[in-house]
């Protein structure tokens, strides 16, 4: 399936992408649409079509499968994006990384600020840089403000493994990479962080590989 027209209006970008059935083709890193900022929403899908839009959001990030999808990594250069944990992960890593389940969620015009000093570090991926994964260190707790899909204001703080998720996925929003923040001595292959990375957390691979992890 090929990406909407960039000079299109947003809303026929959008129609062309939902012309097709299933799963988004998703962007890879290089292509200049993950670099832009994108475009406050301010109602240029109708309500119809946004919904169409955030549940073929849905569908694409539980096809990849992933936690996350921002509108850029579809093609599409607006400030939505949508989040999604099960958590299906063994206790020491839920304990490790604070990872909780998180529910569906829609973030529209979000914005993150940290809370506090405390930064985590872990492995993390992108969905637009497959077969790789860096250690990121970000705040341990953010406060998001936003809108959801309704246009009710979004208000709340996130920790741990959640508020990881959210600011990776407004980082897309603003142009900006997990790479940009990674420390890129950690940069793995997929298969070395089964085969050697596997722990809750990336002591072992900063002793081994030579980066500094956050105190």
């Amino acid at each position: 399936m090929a990406l909407p027209n960039e000079r299109a209006p947003l809303a026929e970008q959008v129609e062309q992408l939902l012309a097709a059935e299933g799963p988004l083709p998703i962007v890879a890193a290089g292509d200049p649409v993950l670099r832009r900022p994108t475009e406050r929403f301010d109602g240029q899908l109708d309500p119809v079509l946004l919904s169409r839009f955030v549940e073929a959001l849905r569908v694409t990030m539980h096809a990849a499968p992933g936690v996350g999808l921002a509108a850029p990594q579809v093609g599409v250069g607006l400030r939505i994006a949508v989040i999604e944990d099960p958590a299906p992960v063994p206790q020491d890593v839920r304990l490790a990384r604070g990872r909780v389940p998180q529910p569906f969620r829609v973030l529209v015009n979000p914005s993150y600020e940290p809370v506090g000093g405390d930064r985590a570090a872990f492995f993390e991926g992108c969905l637009s840089v497959p077969g790789y994964q860096a250690v990121v260190a970000r705040p341990a707790e953010v406060r998001l403000t936003g809108e959801d899909e309704h246009g009710h204001a979004v208000d709340e703080v996130f920790t741990g493994w959640p508020a990881r998720i959210v600011q990776h996925e407004t980082d897309h929003l603003d142009g900006v990479l997990y790479l940009d923040r990674a420390e890129l001595r950690s940069l793995s292959s997929n298969q070395a962080m089964a085969e050697r990375w596997a722990q809750p957390a990336p002591g072992e691979a900063a002793r081994a590989l030579g980066f500094e992890l956050p105190h």
